[in-house]
């Protein structure tokens, strides 16, 4: 009963991370990537939009997104761009006759994760209860109030 009573002021302390956790989108790199850059929104949507290609030390970056139907996807999208995936296609089929394709999309937060982990340059964004210890996270989203539990 006495380690119970201990105990209880620490998950006081943890209980909120643990229940806030999911409350943010994790914009991941490989740990091994070696940019130190900060991003924010804006420099993400350039990414995203294929208009910044390479990293501060030449790599080329290599962006993921989830499917058009992912909650995540469709909650980044609106983050980042203000529009809805599918809002996007009319931008994506003027850039494809520039030459430009849009990012690869992968199955699931689990592919982006390993995929990030594997591939030097590699943007993904996934829930942060899916980040491991072989990708770093660039900086988190934090999801509007109305997305969260």
């Amino acid at each position: 009963m006495r380690c119970l009573l201990l105990s209880l002021p620490l998950l006081w302390i943890v209980l909120p991370e643990v229940l806030h956790a999911e409350e943010k989108i994790a914009i991941i790199v490989s740990d091994t990537t070696p940019t130190k850059e900060l991003l924010g929104t804006e420099e993400l949507a350039r990414i995203y939009r294929r208009k910044k290609l390479f990293w501060a030390n030449g790599t080329p970056i290599v962006p993921l997104n989830l499917p058009v139907t992912h909650t995540l996807r469709r909650t980044f999208s609106r983050m980042v761009f203000s529009k809805l995936p599918e809002e996007m296609d009319a931008y994506w089929n003027e850039q494809y006759f520039h030459g430009i394709s849009p990012p690869y999309v992968l199955a699931s937060e689990e592919a982006v994760v390993e995929f990030v982990a594997t591939t030097p340059g590699a943007i993904g964004y996934v829930n942060t209860a899916a980040v491991n210890k072989h990708v770093r996270v660039l900086f988190y989203l934090p999801l509007p109030m109305e997305k969260r539990p």
